[in-house]
């Protein structure tokens, strides 16, 4: 079973144009198809399910699972999209992320688009910017006000019972490899303190990104109380790592005290930055981290 999750920010003219596009054919028939699986559950959070007619079914997490009827289409991958189902689904709108950036004219095509990517520095700001612009586009602002309040208030109590939490460390799993994961939930949204990489760890810049590998050498010189796993190999259907074997192997390296904890795939990988999954990881996180009595 992902870190996905979400706002559009309309700083021309002419993306403000789109918008407003957007909300009055939205407003007047809600057809809804939707690439973006934290878009997908905020909506299904706010009561709007049966807006949604297309979705990228191979990839829904569980919690998610309701979207596989034959009522919703499927209109294919999240780095494959089936422009054909996706234009039989009749939507009104269509909301895309970054790993369907290649195909955003395609998708204009069809219908409106919005990019419901998260941006900039503030994870938490754009969580809410993008579930208030979704509500509004639907006319769900109460609902969403609401769950916003509520979802404010744990982050609260959270990160109070997290004041304290071991030194923890954030990998992705990926074909057998681990690489650094600087999750902005764990980090920025929980406030547990990200840790310092030592010399040795050195980061690789492939095209516009930066990945930094962490051999097993390198785990144990951080030397984490606490190493989070995000499986994405688990996630996309690929080989999982297990528990175990990482441990055994951080063991082997040095690291003999270091607790290894499996995060949900899906929920962290492919899905995130929605209602639902960000309490969900929220949650994840904090039983890990703080000690039961």
């Amino acid at each position: 079973m992902k870190s996905q999750v979400i706002t559009a920010r309309f700083a021309t003219t002419a993306a403000a144009t789109l918008l407003l596009t957007a909300v009055s054919v939205a407003q007047a028939s809600q057809r809804i198809a939707t690439f973006d699986l934290g878009s997908l559950d905020t909506l299904d959070a706010l009561g709007l399910s049966e807006q949604v007619v297309g979705v990228p079914k191979s990839s829904l997490p569980d919690y998610l699972e309701q979207y596989a009827n034959d009522e919703v289409t499927d209109i294919g991958g999240l780095r494959s999209p089936d422009i054909e189902a996706l234009t039989d689904s009749k939507p009104h709108f269509i909301l895309f992320t970054g790993r369907q950036g290649d195909w955003q004219r395609e998708l204009e095509v069809i219908a409106p688009t919005l990019n419901t990517s998260l941006q900039g520095d503030d994870y938490l700001t754009s969580f809410d910017d993008n579930v208030r612009q979704l509500a509004t586009l639907l006319h769900a602002e109460e609902r969403a006000e609401e769950a916003l309040k509520v979802l404010h208030a744990d982050i609260a109590n959270k990160r109070d019972a997290l004041s304290d939490a071991p030194s923890t460390l954030v990998v992705t799993h990926n074909g057998g490899n681990l690489m650094l994961n600087q999750h902005s939930v764990v980090h920025d949204v929980l406030g547990v303190a990200a840790l310092e990489m030592p010399d040795s760890v050195i980061s690789e810049t492939r095209g516009t990104r930066t990945f930094t590998p962490l051999s097993a050498d390198a785990i144990a010189e951080i030397d984490p109380e606490v190493v989070l796993v995000i499986d994405r190999s688990a996630a996309i259907g690929d080989e999982p790592a297990e528990a175990d074997a990482l441990t055994q192997m951080l063991s082997d390296a040095g690291a003999v005290n270091t607790r290894v904890i499996m995060l949900t795939p899906a929920l962290w990988y492919l899905s995130g930055g929605g209602l639902q999954s960000l309490p969900l990881q929220i949650e994840e996180v904090t039983s890990a981290l703080v000690a039961q009595p």
